[in-house]
């Protein structure tokens, strides 16, 4: 499938999204958005994937989207199709890995930062410059704070300088930093460790995970008690 500024494949359990839009430094456009919306909803309702592949072409991951929006009525249809994607982003039951190979900032930042991996080149930069332009980052705010300490994460949105690779992953924005050259066979190699996995087993982790990162410790544990009896009774009846 192919939407302009967006290459969609599936092959087989992976989903990729490559964002192609390198003459402008893979910015994402609204028709990128809803093309990408389309189809997380599709796994969502009815997953026939198993991973969700992030990438880009030419030297830089994405440097912000698009902004049209002219009047209340634009901007207001603008904001919410923004928040839509990365909820529908996060709440998938798909496992992502973003491949970062260059530069992330702006929504490529929050892009990248919303999936369950982040490999990252050695040469790429991660940045919220929103503040520069008098605009607070607020959808990256909304959830930069469970991925980032709030010591590191409020200066970025505040001052907006470029991290680096090896300082995102110290405070947690970045799973792994790869040479450049080792970034695709790194991200294939972390892709097939997801497709050996029993695929129930994993979309049932990933959903008791973020559910755990919302409640209280007293609801997390009556979840868990029924999760294990769920999960262990399954377990007896395929060996069964």
């Amino acid at each position: 499938m192919i939407s302009k500024g967006l290459l969609v494949d599936r092959t087989a359990d992976v989903l990729t999204f490559t964002l192609d839009n390198a003459e402008n430094d893979n910015q994402v456009t609204g028709a990128m958005f809803d093309t990408m919306r389309v189809e997380l909803h599709r796994q969502s309702a009815q997953p026939q994937a198993r991973v969700l592949h992030i990438r880009a072409q030419g030297s830089i991951f994405c440097k912000g989207r698009e902004r049209s929006g002219h009047d209340v009525e634009s901007i207001v249809a603008e904001v919410e199709r923004i928040i839509e994607l990365k909820r529908l982003l996060r709440v998938s039951p798909l496992i992502s890995v973003a491949a970062v190979q260059g530069d992330a900032f702006g929504f490529g930042c929050g892009l990248a930062i919303l999936c369950d991996f982040v490999l990252a080149s050695e040469k790429a930069l991660f940045a919220l410059p929103e503040m520069r332009s008098g605009l607070p980052p607020s959808a990256i705010m909304a959830y930069l704070g469970e991925y980032a300490l709030p010591r590191f994460a409020f200066p970025m949105v505040l001052f907006g300088d470029p991290i680096s690779a090896p300082h995102a992953v110290q405070i947690g924005l970045v799973s792994q930093v790869c040479p450049a050259d080792r970034l695709s066979q790194e991200t294939e190699d972390l892709i097939e460790r997801v497709l050996r996995l029993d695929p129930v087993a994993v979309r049932r982790c990933k959903q008791f995970f973020l559910t755990a990162q919302q409640n209280s410790f007293d609801q997390n544990c009556r979840l868990a008690a029924e999760a294990l009896t769920i999960d262990s009774l399954t377990r007896l009846a395929k060996r069964k």
